[in-house]
C-alpha cells in the first residue's frame, strides 16, 4: 500500500470506550500514514476511556501523536466533534477523518478515503449503503430500519443526492472544512451527520462515497437516545426553512 504524505487528522469522539478505544487507535496506528494526528474528544467518560487513550497514544512511533480532548460533561457527539475538528485543523492537518470509537468503521479504509481526496473529491463518505458498501449480518434489523429510513427520509426532503446521508465516516479536505465554518454547527446528535453534509452540497463540494464494511459495535452500546432521534427528525425542516429566509 502506498504511503500518504499528508498530515492526516483522525477525530474520535468517546464516551464510554474503554473497551475499544486502544484497539481503535492500535488500527490506526498501523496505517501507512506517517504524519497521523489523532484527536480523542473524550466527555468526561466514567470507565477512564480518556486515560487509556493517553496510555496508547505514549507507545505510538516518531511522527504519530494521539491528542486527548477532555471535556468535563456528556455534551454530544455533534459538539465533540467541532472541538475534535478545530483541534485538528489547529495542529495543521490536511485532511480530517471523523470515525467512531467502536470499531464499527474499517481503519484501513481511510487510506482510500485519502487516495480519493487527492484525485480530486473534497469530501469523501465511507458508505454503507453505495454499490459494494455492506451491513454487518449481526446488524438488529430495527437498527437496519431506523438507518434506511432515516437515509430515505433524508434524501426526499434534502435532496442531497447521496446515498449514505447519515453516515458517520466521513474525510475532509482541511480548506473545505474551513468553509463549512464549524462554529455556526447548531445541530448535535447524529443530525451533525446530516448538517455538514448539506453544507458541503450547498459550498457545491465535489462529494464521493466509497463502500465500506460496517460492523457492529464491538462493545458498550448505542447512544441514540429518544432526543437524537426527534433531534434528527426535526433537522431537514430546519435547514429548509433557513435556506428560504436566506
Amino acid at each position: 500500500m502506498e504511503v500518504v504524505r499528508a498530515r492526516v487528522g483522525v477525530v474520535v469522539p468517546t464516551y464510554n470506550e474503554a473497551a475499544t478505544i486502544g484497539e481503535a487507535l492500535r488500527r490506526l496506528a498501523e496505517l501507512p500514514l506517517p504524519d497521523l494526528v489523532v484527536v480523542v474528544v473524550d466527555d468526561g467518560s466514567p470507565d477512564g476511556t480518556a486515560d487509556l487513550a493517553e496510555q496508547a497514544g505514549a507507545d505510538w512511533p516518531d511522527g504519530r501523536r494521539v491528542h486527548v480532548v477532555r471535556r468535563t460533561s456528556k455534551d454530544g457527539l455533534g459538539r465533540a466533534y467541532v472541538v475534535g475538528m478545530q483541534t485538528a485543523l489547529d495542529l495543521g492537518c490536511d485532511i480530517v477523518v471523523q470515525m467512531d470509537a467502536d470499531l464499527s468503521h474499517p481503519a484501513e479504509a481511510v487510506p482510500r478515503m485519502v487516495a480519493t481526496l487527492d484525485a480530486g473529491a473534497e469530501v469523501v463518505i465511507g458508505s454503507r449503503y453505495a454499490e459494494g458498501g455492506e451491513l454487518d449480518a449481526d446488524w438488529p434489523w430495527p437498527r437496519r430500519l431506523l438507518s434506511r429510513g432515516a437515509n430515505l427520509y433524508v434524501s426526499v426532503l434534502l435532496g442531497l443526492g447521496l446515498k449514505d446521508a447519515t453516515a458517520g465516516f466521513v474525510a475532509w479536505r482541511a480548506d473545505t472544512l474551513g468553509k463549512v465554518d464549524l462554529s455556526t454547527i447548531r445541530s448535535n446528535g447524529y443530525a451533525f451527520q446530516v448538517e455538514m453534509k448539506w453544507r458541503a452540497r450547498h459550498l457545491d463540494a465535489r462529494i464521493r462515497e466509497i463502500p465500506i464494511v460496517f460492523s457492529e459495535r464491538a462493545a458498550g452500546s448505542s447512544k441514540m437516545s429518544m432526543q437524537v432521534k426527534l433531534e434528527g427528525l426535526a433537522l431537514p425542516w430546519r435547514l429548509l426553512l433557513s435556506k428560504r429566509r436566506r
